[in-house]
């Protein structure tokens, strides 16, 4: 069973709720869209799954369809008893919380074990990016990642070199994982409706990041990172003055008049490693 438009409108009314558009409420009304997201996460009967963001449950009913054990994190606190009403009776457990204030991997880590966590989520336009780096740094139990994101912020999630949507933040995903589009959604399966399409993005950690923090943090790569895409239509050696010493691009064997969004994840590596590394 899924939430359709007519059940979404009527839970609305019976509770004397509005969507939020503080929140970015944007609850999913459709049965194939939910069912089509559950089967791209790949779950299997048992394996974890947390969801952020679970709204009215349209999704959460669908992962549990699985055979998923479910772990449904909802900020609003309006909507959590009526989420407990719709998952009453499934492998599903309701955790009222913020995303991005809540203690995920002590969360996760409590409720499984060692067990590597499939995170699955729709999430609003101002805290997609946030949510998923804040994941991919600091919680290592949650092996993927499948979100449904504005398209945009889709598109930059999963950027490779060269292309207009590539900036700090593909490179943060691809530091950590290998992301991909996989779906387009349409705005038509929302209630309320938005002005924009959405995309499904699928993000699988890697076994180890694509530059070795024993050459070189975290830290510092991401400060060379973000340094150059402040200015990412100026040439590095001028964008990166006073961050990397000059005679780092030829030792990286980087040509100091590529501009940030022609550097791949292992480019910036070397720059950083080269560039005086403050790790």
């Amino acid at each position: 069973m899924t939430l359709s438009r007519a059940a979404i409108h009527a839970l609305l009314a019976d509770h004397g709720l509005r969507p939020s558009r503080a929140l970015g409420q944007n609850f999913v009304a459709d049965a194939n869209t939910v069912r089509r997201i559950a089967r791209l996460a790949d779950l299997r009967p048992g394996s974890p799954v947390v969801e952020i963001g679970a709204g009215f449950g349209s999704l959460t009913l669908a992962l549990a369809e699985t055979g998923a054990r479910v772990l449904a994190v909802e900020k609003d606190r309006r909507l959590v008893p009526v989420l407990r009403e719709q998952v009453a009776g499934l492998d599903v457990e309701v955790l009222e919380g913020d995303a991005l204030a809540l203690d995920l991997r002590r969360a996760l880590s409590a409720r499984a074990g060692g067990a590597s966590w499939t995170l699955v989520a729709n999430l609003p336009y101002n805290v997609a990016v946030p949510v998923v780096a804040d994941v991919l740094d600091d919680v290592p139990l949650v092996g993927r990642l499948l979100v449904m994101v504005q398209r945009e912020v889709g598109e930059r999630l999963a950027a490779g070199p060269g292309t207009d949507a590539y900036g700090a933040v593909s490179v943060k995903v691809a530091y950590h994982a290998v992301a991909k589009v996989v779906g387009r959604v349409p705005s038509t399966v929302f209630v309320p409706q938005p002005k924009v399409e959405s995309a499904l993005v699928a993000i699988d950690r890697r076994d180890r990041p694509a530059v070795d923090p024993a050459v070189v943090g975290p830290d510092r790569l991401f400060e060379v990172v973000r340094a150059g895409f402040a200015q990412r239509r100026k040439m590095l050696r001028r964008a990166l003055q006073g961050v990397v010493d000059a005679a780092a691009f030829d030792a990286a064997g980087i040509d100091p008049s590529t501009r940030a969004e022609q550097l791949s994840v292992e480019q910036w590596g070397r720059l950083a490693a080269w560039g005086g590394a403050r790790s």
